[in-house]
């Protein structure tokens, strides 16, 4: 089983700039981390071919210090990495950065299964996922909570709805996003990691890709962000002390006046 483990270097602080004019994150001189949920995905990629044998690719798009993310996905499991990076890749959206990825599994060829993080937290749109579904044309299965069974042609997993679990069998090639009830992610040993050093990441351009390449980047996404601003500081809080009955009826008096009583 050939498997694709898409992955994100999201910002490792909440102190995070937006570029006026773009609507875009500014990333540069940001320290970035590997996205949290996907390591759970890589762990379900490094269990399934421990299982049923095969080849862990790990897949990202972003700046060239993605590759550190990348580089610690090999730590953990990962057997070969490639990063899609390109200005012509900035500023895309969800739509146009699946499209991307799509492109990239397609010229792998012979995958059987791409895996994802639920999302990423520092967009938060669970979109890419299910984007690269759609691209690709492959059925997907969503907020995978269990993987019950694998063989060759198909999977069956348990998935979490909003009515309780559901099972279900899906054919392969096929697109996964998984939740973090799925496993535990390993630690990367300290031989893993010196070995992550030394691994070459691949670099794809926007023209190792087939397609319309006015359909990547801020060019090809579909939506824009029309304004960004600051919410209002909230309401002051007030205090009262003292005997109960004396709050009660401030705060009776004050619910009155502002006719909720």
């Amino acid at each position: 089983m050939r498997t694709v483990v898409c992955i994100k270097q999201v910002p490792d602080t909440a102190e995070v700039r937006i570029d006026p004019e773009r609507g875009t994150l500014i990333r540069e001189g940001v320290p970035g981390i590997l996205n949290p949920l996907d390591a759970h995905a890589i762990e379900a990629a490094v269990a399934l071919r421990e299982q049923c044998e095969g080849k862990v690719t790990s897949l990202s798009m972003g700046p060239p210090q993605a590759e550190a993310a990348l580089r610690e996905a090999v730590a953990r499991g990962c057997d070969c990495a490639i990063l899609l990076t390109d200005p012509a890749f900035a500023g895309a959206d969800t739509w146009a950065t699946s499209c991307a990825i799509a492109r990239a599994v397609r010229r792998m060829k012979d995958v059987d299964l791409v895996l994802c993080g639920k999302q990423a937290i520092d967009g938060d749109t669970a979109q890419v996922g299910p984007g690269i579904a759609a691209h690709l044309g492959w059925p997907q299965v969503t907020y995978v909570r269990r993987i019950l069974e694998a063989d060759e042609d198909s999977l069956i997993v348990e998935r979490l709805t909003d009515y309780g679990n559901e099972t279900v069998r899906v054919r392969l090639p096929a697109v996964l996003t998984v939740l973090k009830d799925l496993n535990v992610p390993r630690l990367p040993s300290l031989v893993s990691q010196m070995g992550a050093r030394r691994c070459i990441v691949e670099r794809w351009r926007a023209d190792d890709l087939d397609g319309d390449p006015a359909q990547l980047g801020l060019e090809g996404s579909p939506t824009r962000v029309a304004r960004v601003f600051s919410p209002p500081p909230r309401g002051r809080c007030t205090v009262w002390e003292g005997e109960p009955a004396h709050t009660a009826a401030g705060l009776a008096a004050v619910l009155r006046e502002k006719k909720i009583i």
